[in-house]
């Protein structure tokens, strides 16, 4: 293969490489970061609330109905629910990987529509939610009186009214909600005696609130009529006031005296649930919690957050704060801070292995440009290729840092034994040498290439996870050979120089005497490792017992080994949930 033509020119060389960096950059800053590749299954949840039901009555009329309308939906592989004491149910429902999150929640909602009739009016009423959400927690943030100066309730009513709404606003996120049910509530505590004593149950209670508390439209009169004026009539509405609630009026006799819910019931203004109470540093708060939806990018999704209560915090009442207590992003971040050292240390570590046994800084350089020039390209494929950084595909660069080298130290050698050989002119050596190792270098890059092709193909969780990997580090090989077709020639070309075998032998300096221990000492240990090779060439048992011990210690590490896909990691945050007998 003749590629004389980028040795002869190598502004040509130089030129396509740092082509190749710039466009890699432009991908580098505009990929998405995360831990790892959207693996998660799109999920729908539908939730819905029967007040005053247990969790036996809402698995039996709400969940059941529900999951008997929805199971078998299309793409769909399992779904989970729960029902609570406090008339709570959800159902979670996970798809094929790949499934259109927008067709799943449209399917979902036409499922829960058919069900609609077998559901109980209290639950109709309230209506069933068909939201697309992940599961898992994205940021959790605490709202907060420093001062003490305001309630829960007064806090989670704030958060519900100003905060919520702005953070759904986000795009990415799926739902946000506020931990525990303490919006502000007329709450009215019925007297059993008194309601005895005027023969009332709670229902005719209800009935009461129903006819008087309501938004009715009173109509128009003087339309169509001889009328001067067109008069539109106005109710009082929704009532709100403690003293409203008390004086709606529950029966009255013929002879006008009248019964008040006052005189039946105790009313006040408070939170619709106690169940839930939260706190933050020893102060009274309310924990928010935020979801992402499928397919969208949780880094984003939280800075944008982030940014957004910043904001928000300049408008809180006074000495009301926030605080973020759960954020994906801080776990992410050591990781990806942990991926990169050890991408600096390895990068160190080759050039430092390439200078050892190349003894020449000129050398040196070649394959230490190769390196950043293949991994920075290969950003640039990631993007086209919709991929993301992560920790599977740095880890992947990582381990691509000492295949992607070996090219231009092949070049490198390949060019020093032609100089050796008695080559005056490093150009000349560059050609003849290229002339001869081109075709190795391309059979080998896609031998290695087709080694990690194929993981692309894989299916399932499995496949979405390790095809970023095999891609990433096909890419970089692919790479690393432009690199040493045109560009490592062309430097060799430039940068070498014939060897000087003349030098004062009085006077050597500390790394000329590096290299003569080192040489030394590499060559004692070659001739002990001829010897090993000899002895065990003589003795062939040997190396077939070392295979069958070898094989036999694999099964066995295999079978004991615990298996899993991703390692079990401490991401800084636990939890504690607590249940206590009732008593």
């Amino acid at each position: 293969m003749k590629l004389d033509k980028f040795i002869n020119r190598p502004v040509l060389s130089t030129v396509i490489s740092i082509f190749v960096v710039v466009l890699g950059i432009i991908g580098l800053v505009s990929l998405p970061v995360e831990q790892y590749p959207n693996i998660a299954p799109p999920t729908i949840q539908v939730s819905t609330m029967y007040t005053g039901a247990n969790a036996q009555t809402v698995m039996n009329s709400v969940i059941a109905p529900l999951e008997e309308s929805i199971n078998g939906v299309e793409n769909m592989t399992y779904m989970t629910s729960t029902a609570s004491n406090n008339g709570t149910a959800t159902i979670n429902v996970y798809f094929k990987q790949g499934s259109d999150p927008d067709m799943a929640a449209v399917n979902v909602q036409n499922r829960v529509t058919k069900a609609q009739g077998l559901l109980p009016a209290e639950v109709t009423k309230v209506g069933v939610i068909t939201t697309k959400r992940q599961t898992s927690m994205l940021m959790v943030f605490s709202v907060y009186s420093s001062d003490d100066k305001y309630d829960q309730t007064f806090l989670q009513n704030y958060a519900k009214i100003n905060i919520i709404p702005q953070i759904m606003r986000v795009p990415g996120v799926g739902d946000a909600n506020v931990m525990g049910a303490r919006e502000y509530s007329m709450r009215i505590w019925l007297k059993p005696e008194v309601m005895a004593q005027y023969k009332l149950v709670p229902c005719d209670i209800s009935a009461v609130l129903a006819e008087q508390n309501i938004e009715a439209a009173p109509g128009q009169f003087g339309e169509d009529g001889k009328q001067s004026f067109q008069y539109t009539m106005k109710t009082k509405g929704r009532l709100q006031k403690t003293e409203e609630f008390e004086n709606i009026v529950v029966r009255a006799s013929a002879d006008g005296n009248i019964l008040r819910l006052k005189d039946v019931a105790r009313i006040e203004l408070g939170a619709q649930s106690t169940s839930v109470n939260s706190y933050t540093n020893g102060h009274s708060g309310v924990s928010c919690i935020i979801y992402q939806t499928p397919g969208s990018n949780a880094t984003e999704i939280i800075k944008n957050v982030t940014s957004l209560m910043k904001d928000t915090e300049k408008s809180l009442p006074a000495g009301v704060k926030y605080k973020i207590i759960m954020n994906t992003n801080d776990f992410l971040f050591a990781s990806i801070y942990e991926v990169l050292k050890t991408l600096l240390e390895a990068f160190i570590l080759v050039v430092l292995v390439v200078y050892i046994f190349l003894q020449d800084f000129r050398s040196t350089l070649i394959p230490a440009i190769a390196i950043p020039v293949a991994l920075i390209g290969t950003f640039l494929m990631l993007k086209l290729f919709g991929f993301s950084i992560n920790l599977l595909t740095l880890s992947a660069l990582v381990l691509a840092i000492a295949i992607v080298v070996d090219d231009a130290i092949v070049v490198v050698e390949a060019v020093h034994a032609k100089i050796d050989q008695g080559y005056k002119s490093p150009k000349l050596a560059s050609i003849d040498a290229m002339s001869e190792i081109s075709g190795a270098i391309l059979s080998i890059t896609l031998v290695m290439m087709s080694v990690f092709i194929p993981v692309s193909f894989m299916g399932g969780t499995s496949g979405v996870f390790y095809r970023q990997f095999g891609v990433t580090m096909a890419v970089a090989i692919g790479f690393s050979a432009l690199n040493a077709l045109t560009l490592s020639p062309a430097l060799c070309a430039m940068f070498l120089k014939p060897h000087n075998k003349e030098g004062d032998g009085n006077k050597t300096s500390f790394m000329e005497r590096f290299h003569i221990a080192f040489n030394t000492t590499y060559e004692k240990l070659l001739e002990k490792y001829k010897a090993s090779i000899s002895r065990i060439i003589k003795h062939k048992w040997i190396s077939f017992g070392l295979v069958v011990i070898s094989f036999l210690l694999l099964v066995v590490l295999m079978k004991f080994t615990p298996s899993g896909m991703v390692p079990n990691e401490d991401t800084g945050v636990f939890m504690i949930s607590v249940n206590m007998e009732a008593t």
